[in-house]
């Protein structure tokens, strides 16, 4: 049955989501990035009703659609009354006016979406600075096309907007505010640069991965402290640093903002000093979700983020999380076809690529605490071994934790 306002209660706004499949992006991959956009649409406070595709050899220059499919949906839109259409590639602010021109209701691209979740999980001075910046980063440039419907809109996804009507307005002032955030930004800089280095004494640790992979369950049980975490896309925006003792042996370990395909470039340059935790970090524990179907998409992702950022050449412990929900299929005896990822179990997964990784390699359960104690004993082991490179003065830790 297909989900209604009255279905799915008032307060959810309902959204059609719309993808172009490239000859380098297959119909196939197209679906699998519609989930996760309708993943970040749920984490927003919406629901998807219906999906439009089209292949194309590249998205149209003026309304990302053919004409045709575009009607298509203004039709759908206009039959059932939706109230907003995500489109999972970034629009250029031509694209933009002349998509909302044709579908007559809240148009948001990728990039406006990932921006809008940051601003309600935003809660710290610090993210919500680094949030707003980026929203007028990527604001400004569109403010022809956009201001006209935010007359005739009042709050929902895509409506937690920085600032006052007047300083959407008036370009002068939104490049004024651009200007006294980055300053903001520079001061908060200055002041982290100051807390880090009151812990250089410690080897710092960083958990990384794809948004929603368990870092910060992982996190909880490392340091068991409290830090939030829940099934949703980006729960944790600001960077959260714990000291966490393994056999006598005290460390750093910081929990740091999820990563994404596409990841917005305005948000990679306002969580710059974020971003630096990871920069400056003496070791990546990079997390992953081997239950997802994409895991090795995201591994990649992950990697070029991290080369990206100035951290690709760091220490590296590979951390495959959830094997508590990883599935696979047994093939028939008579099914002759080729196996593919869903026929192979755990054990036979870990014989294959996986096992020529030039990182250390563990499998574990943060939910159920499977492997966690192995977990534990690699851990210290290379903390143990950093620290004696980093800082050969404080050798006689070693010594003492050796005689206990």
């Amino acid at each position: 049955m297909e989900k209604t306002k009255e279905t799915i209660g008032s307060e959810m706004e309902t959204a059609v989501l719309v993808a172009v499949a490239t000859p380098s992006h297959g119909m196939e991959r197209v679906e699998e990035y519609l989930d996760e956009l309708a993943f970040l649409l749920d984490t927003a406070g919406g629901v998807a009703q219906k999906r439009f595709t089209q292949n194309l050899p590249y998205p149209d220059p003026k309304t990302y659609l053919g004409s045709g499919k575009l009607e298509e949906v203004a039709e759908y839109v206009k039959e059932n009354a939706i109230d907003l259409a995500v489109f999972d590639d970034e629009l250029s602010p031509s694209q933009l006016r002349n998509v909302e021109a044709v579908l007559h209701c809240k148009v948001m691209d990728r990039t406006h979406l990932i921006l809008d979740i940051f601003a309600k999980r935003a809660q710290t001075a610090h993210s919500k600075v680094q949030v707003e910046l980026a929203q007028y980063q990527y604001l400004l440039p569109r403010l022809t096309g956009m201001w006209t419907h935010l007359q005739k809109q009042r709050g929902g996804i895509g409506m937690r907007g920085p600032g006052e009507k007047e300083i959407e307005t008036d370009r002068r002032i939104i490049r004024d505010r651009i200007s006294l955030l980055k300053r903001k930004l520079a001061d908060i800089d200055r002041q982290k640069l100051t807390q880090r280095s009151h812990r250089e004494q410690f080897v710092r640790v960083a958990l990384v991965g794809y948004t929603n992979v368990g870092k910060s369950t992982l996190m909880n049980l490392i340091s068991k402290s409290n830090v939030f975490a829940e099934n949703k896309l980006f729960a944790t925006l600001d960077t959260t640093v714990r000291k966490v003792v393994i056999d006598n042996l005290p460390f750093l370990l910081s929990d740091t903002v999820g990563f994404i395909r596409k990841l917005p470039h305005s948000l990679v340059e306002s969580f710059k000093s974020t971003l630096d935790e990871i920069r400056e970090t003496d070791l990546i524990l990079h997390v992953i979700d081997i239950s997802h179907p994409d895991f090795e998409e995201q591994i990649a992702i992950v990697n070029q983020t991290l080369q990206e950022i100035g951290a690709g050449d760091k220490p590296v412990i590979v951390i495959f999380n959830k094997i508590d929900n990883y599935k696979w299929i047994e093939k028939s005896p008579d099914d002759l076809t080729p196996r593919t990822k869903e026929n192979i179990t755990l054990e036979e997964l870990k014989q294959t690529w996986m096992a020529k990784m030039s990182h250390k390699t563990l499998f574990i359960s943060a939910k159920t605490k499977e492997n966690l104690d192995e977990m534990k004993r690699v851990l210290y082991e290379e903390i143990k071994k950093l620290h004696i490179q980093i800082y050969p003065y404080n050798n006689f830790l070693y010594d003492i934790i050796e005689e206990e």
